[in-house]
């Protein structure tokens, strides 16, 4: 079991394409990494409950991370943890991270079996590449 990441945008085009991006990390490999994006009617927005099914979806029992674009994103993720199950609530952990280049490296530290704890500090680690290059 590995664990299971959850991506949380406005837009269902853009969580769809970033997971798109970050399965390319993955040839061959499965990772449970579930989508809570956009509205029912194909429109910009998120949904706190569509956030806690995704969370439980993702999650096999090693716990999950949630990587948000921004604002109500954020606070449909916190919602949506009032929502779950004390056990799940308990194993899950909302990331500040960068949405695109955290999940990529959070999809590559959680196929390789790291823990929680040790994807969501990938995952908060996606901007030191880009920083360092920058200078």
């Amino acid at each position: 079991m590995t664990v299971g990441i959850v991506v949380v945008s406005h837009s269902r085009a853009l969580a769809d394409a970033a997971v798109e991006l970050a399965r390319q990390m993955l040839p061959g490999r499965e990772l449970a990494v579930e989508v809570a994006a956009g509205t029912e009617d194909g429109g910009l927005g998120t949904d706190a409950m569509a956030v806690s099914a995704a969370v439980e979806a993702a999650d096999s029992g090693e716990g999950t991370v949630v990587l948000m674009d921004l604002g109500s994103a954020v606070l449909s993720a916190e919602t949506a943890l009032e929502f779950l199950p004390d056990d799940v609530r308990e194993r899950t952990t909302l990331s500040a991270a960068p949405l695109v280049e955290g999940l990529v490296g959070a999809v590559v530290v959680a196929a390789g079996g790291a823990s929680r704890e040790q994807v969501a500090a990938e995952a908060a680690r996606g901007l030191a590449p880009k920083e360092a290059q920058l200078g």
